[in-house]
C-alpha cells in the first residue's frame, strides 16, 4: 500500500513539474528561440509583415511547421516538447511587433 501511494504521488508530482515548465513560453523562447529570432528572419520585433505571412497559414499550420522543423530550424526549434512549443509559441504571437 505504502508503494502504491508513493508511486501515486511521484507520478503526479512529475506530471505537474512538467505542465508548469511547459506552460512558461518566456522561459521556453528564451532557452530555445530567443538567440535565433534575434539574429535571423522572422525576428520577434522589427518584422510583423513577414510574420502577417506566416499566420495567414493558421496558428495550427504554423505550429506543424515549427514541430516538424524547417530549415535552419530543428525539429520543435530545440525545444524539449510539443508542450514547450506550444507555449513558446503562444508567447511570441503575443511578442510580435
Amino acid at each position: 500500500m505504502k508503494f502504491a501511494v508513493i508511486t501515486i504521488a511521484s507520478v503526479a508530482a512529475l506530471f505537474s513539474v512538467g505542465q508548469v515548465a511547459a506552460a512558461d513560453g518566456k522561459a521556453v523562447f528564451d532557452k530555445t528561440c530567443a538567440g535565433c529570432h534575434k539574429a535571423m528572419s522572422p525576428k520577434l520585433t522589427g518584422e510583423k509583415e513577414k510574420w502577417d505571412a506566416l499566420l495567414k497559414q493558421g496558428k495550427p499550420a504554423l505550429l506543424a511547421t515549427v514541430i516538424k522543423g524547417k530549415a535552419p530550424m530543428p525539429p520543435k526549434g530545440g525545444a524539449q516538447s510539443e508542450d514547450d512549443v506550444k507555449a513558446a509559441l503562444d508567447y511570441m504571437l503575443t511578442q510580435i511587433k
